[in-house]
């Protein structure tokens, strides 16, 4: 007040310059000159100022502004906010529309100044624009929900998911039983599916089950995500790993839902999962229809505003949830999965090789091709395999059934069709029957069929009819010998010592 005082004397009493004015009182010459435009308005000279308290001068110098004859010309700071979420829609854009046909409207600096003065008042997580349909948030909750088993007493941690949209807040919450790959896939499409669209892009954090690879700045995503982004033309933006204020949405997300919902059902029992997802479903409708606090409307008027217009379509037919699984090629060609046995080509015996498994099908991939498709079994213990799969032995040997075999040998001949049928019926087990008769097969290849036929009479008049005994023969050549006729046994001699009949009965 001092050197207000010093500066109205020596420019109104004194008539010096601004720029004396200014050297001699130590400010700047603006300055001096704003203090004397201000004592002119205010009708203020130097003997008037001599008369006033340092409190009326202050008061006659800087009288409050006038306000505004109306609170209209005041900008609609809520409607503002959800307009900037629109895509394309700037504060240029906002005070132009604002300022059209309106005299008293704030200037473009004003405005923004007011704005964001507004915006700043609001929560920390509401102060980021998110575009109407551009980013679904989801996580999982910390909080669990016990599930009793009725059976058994036992009871299970079930996991709360949350989605969140960015623009409007809109909120789903879905009960699993586990965190892994399956379940995050799962409640994403039956997110998606409960907002009725699909946004641009998904925000989650870089939990293993969803990456192979996680990094803070070029994750590598799992085959399942890959499937889920292929199929509802997504992409998936994580947030970097210990950093919650990527995603600010669903953080808060996940808190409304554990105070509004999860706190609701602290008291009930839950026998199942359908059970738990009912009553969350029940309690999410109040929790998107309950009216914002600072902004107009609630979640749902405003998802149906802006959001629901901007998201894509969903795919016609949902996607079917598969997991994967790596395994090694046995020796007999097959892979085993759930305890069941799965056919690949047998050239990839010994490589590892990947699952696809859905409830329907098991895919079976060797690097980037598929090289075989099973329908999926919870056989424990059983096969499932294709001819294709087999070699050509193999193959040859499981295209044979007894009958094909009899037949087989009633073309060579009577004798040989004798053997075949002696080994099917005196073997333990009908596959070490096929194994002799592929073995008949293979000599009469070798021998001719001629040869195979004698070698199998001579077999059967010394009751040897195996595979070893007549390789045997046609080894040795006795298939060309004629077989001895056999000769008639004499009478027994009588003899006083010789028992009759009679004597055993």
């Amino acid at each position: 007040m001092r050197q207000i005082r010093q500066t109205l004397r020596l420019h109104l009493e004194a008539g010096l310059s601004y720029a004396q004015v200014a050297r001699a009182v130590g400010i700047g010459k603006g300055t001096v000159g704003k203090l004397v435009l201000l004592a002119r308005a205010a009708g203020v000279d130097w003997a008037l100022a001599q008369t006033l308290s340092d409190e009326e001068l202050e008061a006659r110098l800087y009288r409050p502004p006038v306000p505004r004859s109306s609170r209209q010309l005041e900008p609609d700071c809520a409607w503002i906010h959800q307009e900037l979420k629109r895509p394309g829609v700037t504060l240029q854009l906002l005070w132009e529309e604002y300022q059209r046909g309106n005299e008293l409207a704030y200037k473009y600096t004003s405005f923004c100044i007011k704005y964001r003065a507004w915006a700043a008042s609001l929560k920390r997580s509401m102060r980021q624009t998110h575009v109407a349909g551009e980013r679904l948030f989801v996580d999982y909750a910390g909080q669990t929900v016990p599930i009793i088993d009725a059976a058994t007493g036992e009871i299970r941690r079930a996991q709360i998911f949350v989605a969140v949209l960015g623009a409007s807040n809109y909120t789903y919450a879905h009960a699993t039983a586990t965190q892994n790959a399956v379940d995050w896939v799962g409640s994403i499409i039956a997110a998606l599916e409960f907002i009725g669209g699909v946004p641009r892009l998904i925000v989650p954090d870089q939990p293993r089950a969803l990456f192979s690879r996680p990094d803070r700045y070029e994750p590598t995503v799992g085959r399942l995500v890959e499937e889920l982004c292929n199929h509802y033309d997504v992409a998936v933006l994580p947030a970097r790993p210990a950093h919650p204020r990527d995603k600010p949405k669903v953080e808060v997300g996940v808190q409304v839902v554990e105070r509004w919902i999860l706190a609701r059902l602290r008291n009930r029992r839950f026998f199942s999962l359908g059970e738990l997802n009912d009553a969350i479903a029940e309690l999410l409708i109040g929790l998107n229809q309950r009216a914002f606090k600072k902004l107009p409307g609630c979640r749902m008027s405003v998802f149906e505003a802006l959001d629901r217009p901007a998201l894509r379509a969903l795919p016609s037919a949902r996607m079917p949830i598969a997991r994967f699984k790596r395994a090694r090629v046995n020796i007999d060609y097959h892979v085993e999965l759930d305890g069941h046995y799965y056919s690949v080509p047998h050239r990839l015996v010994g490589t590892e090789v990947e699952l696809r498994v859905t409830s329907t099908t098991v895919e079976i991939v060797a690097g980037t091709r598929r090289v075989a498709v099973h329908r999926y079994s919870s056989r424990r213990g059983a096969h499932t395999t294709l001819a294709e799969h087999m070699p050509a032995s193999h193959r040859a040997h499981r295209e044979w059934t007894p009958a094909k075999l009899i037949a087989w040998g009633e073309r060579i001949g009577v004798a040989t069709a004798r053997v075949v049928r002696w080994q099917m019926e005196h073997r333990p087990h009908p596959e070490q029957g096929y194994r002799a008769c592929l073995g008949l097969q293979r000599l009469a290849r070798q021998f001719g069929d001629a040869r195979l036929e004698a070698a199998c009479a001579r077999a059967i008049s010394i009751a040897a009819p195996t595979y070893r005994s007549i390789n045997s023969i046609l080894a040795t050549g006795l298939d060309r010998q004629a077989v001895a006729a056999e000769r008639p046994q004499a009478p027994l001699p009588l003899h006083d010592n010789v028992r009759g009949p009679e004597y055993y009965h």
